[in-house]
C-alpha cells in the first residue's frame, strides 16, 4: 500500500477505534427544536460502545438533545475525518467510567451542579482521508460495524 491508496476498510475501522480511544476532543453539533444548528468542542470518552460528554445542563448542546436526541460529532482534520451519527440519553456512567472521562478529559464535571454526563449511541460511523476512501467511508450503519 502506497501512500496514495485507499485504506482498506479493516485498517480505517482500526484507525477509527484508535482515534476513539485517544482524541480527547469531538466537534459535537446538535439542532434546537425548531431546526437552528449549535457545534461546539467537547471532551468525550469512549467506552468501546458509547460516547459520554458533559457540559452544563444550560448550555445549548444538552438543551437540544433533550428535545432531539441526535448528534454529529466529527474527529479530526479536513484530510483524516471520523464523522459519527449518534442518540443521546440520560444513562450515567459507572463510577469506574465516570473516572476515566476525567483522567482522559482532564475535567471533573461530578462535584459540579448541572453538569450531567451525556451517553450518545453510535448509529452510523463514517471515517476518509483522502477523495480515494470517500466511497467505502461508512463503517457502521444502524448501530452495527460493517466490517
Amino acid at each position: 500500500m502506497t501512500a496514495t491508496d485507499p485504506r482498506p476498510p479493516a485498517i480505517r475501522k482500526q484507525d477509527t477505534l484508535h482515534r476513539l480511544e485517544h482524541d480527547v476532543d469531538a466537534w459535537v453539533a446538535t439542532a434546537s427544536p425548531d431546526g437552528t444548528p449549535y457545534l461546539m468542542p467537547l471532551s468525550f470518552l469512549w467506552t468501546g460502545q458509547h460516547l459520554f460528554l458533559s457540559t452544563t445542563e444550560t448550555n445549548p448542546t444538552a438543551r437540544n438533545l433533550r428535545t432531539n436526541p441526535v448528534a454529529q460529532l466529527t474527529l479530526g482534520e479536513f484530510r483524516d475525518v471520523i464523522h459519527i451519527t449518534a442518540t443521546a440519553d440520560s444513562t450515567q456512567p459507572t463510577p469506574a467510567e465516570a473516572q476515566a472521562f476525567v483522567t482522559k478529559a482532564g475535567f471533573d464535571p461530578r462535584p459540579l451542579p448541572n453538569y450531567p454526563f451525556i451517553r450518545l449511541t453510535p448509529t452510523k460511523i463514517q471515517a476518509w482521508q483522502e477523495v480515494n476512501e470517500i466511497k467505502d467511508r461508512l463503517l457502521m450503519q444502524g448501530g452495527l460495524w460493517l466490517i
